[in-house]
């Protein structure tokens, strides 16, 4: 674990929160479907958003609705589709457009990609489009030279977003980084020193985003680096805790 450096505040009085979830909140399971929330981080985020004026939010891969089941009953503001869509702290939710009907034309060729390798998944979001090969791991390159092949030949504007065994079709120019500037403009997390944690390529854009607010990244894992660094998400969990009890101790 990486030491804090001195001149890092980290009150959260003075913070707001930007957490993604999978690999970062929880583990990642075999299948998309196979992750779950228990009731101990449920309270921790409870806490910790009560510490932040509610100045929280999920900023994540999966859809509203997959945070919504996954998290219930509580709905958190959140930005879901790595940013094509946005529940504000209001519960407004903000979407970059529909569906690109484009995507019809890549989506045939993804079917049977996952047709001739059953050990991969696609998970069909609506406005993006993702191949999971966790259980496949050495068919990487192979997908993603049929992937670029496919988007080449759509016509759409759309580029692959590498992930943890993924890769996923989403339109270009909307990232998580867009979210998290449009939530800082914005109560309760305007005037507040933006915190981002994430764990893979997919966050770079988000902890990017923090730093030029002044704020703080955060990497879960190995995958990419920030400006604090936590070996897995059981370690972010307790980072969390020590903020909130520390912000608890004082109030």
């Amino acid at each position: 674990m990486t030491l804090l450096a001195p001149d890092i505040d980290l009150r959260l009085d003075r913070l707001c929160l930007f957490l993604d979830v999978d690999g970062t909140l929880l583990e990642f399971a075999e299948t998309p479907s196979g992750v779950s929330v228990d009731d101990r981080l449920r309270s921790l985020l409870e806490r910790a958003s009560a510490r932040v004026d509610g100045a929280l939010a999920l900023v994540s891969g999966r859809s509203l609705r997959q945070l919504d089941s996954l998290f219930a009953p509580q709905k958190w503001p959140a930005a879901g589709l790595h940013g094509l869509e946005r529940r504000d702290a209001a519960g407004v939710v903000h979407r970059h457009g529909g569906p690109d009907p484009k995507l019809d034309r890549i989506r045939p060729g993804l079917e049977a990609i996952v047709a001739r390798h059953p050990g991969l998944i696609l998970e069909d979001k609506g406005a993006t489009l993702a191949l999971h090969y966790r259980r496949a791991p050495g068919l990487a390159d192979e997908i993603r030279r049929e992937m670029d092949e496919l988007l080449s030949q759509s016509g759409g504007d759309f580029h692959l977003q590498p992930g943890s065994f993924v890769l996923e079709v989403k339109p270009t120019g909307v990232s998580k980084a867009n979210a998290i500037d449009a939530f800082l403009a914005e109560p309760p997390f305007a005037g507040r020193r933006p915190l981002f944690a994430g764990d893979d390529l997919t966050d770079l854009d988000g902890f990017a985003a923090v730093e030029r607010h002044s704020g703080v990244s955060v990497a879960v894992g190995d995958r990419v680096a920030a400006m604090i660094q936590l070996p897995d998400p059981d370690a972010f969990h307790l980072f969390l805790d020590k903020l909130t009890q520390a912000a608890e101790t004082i109030s």
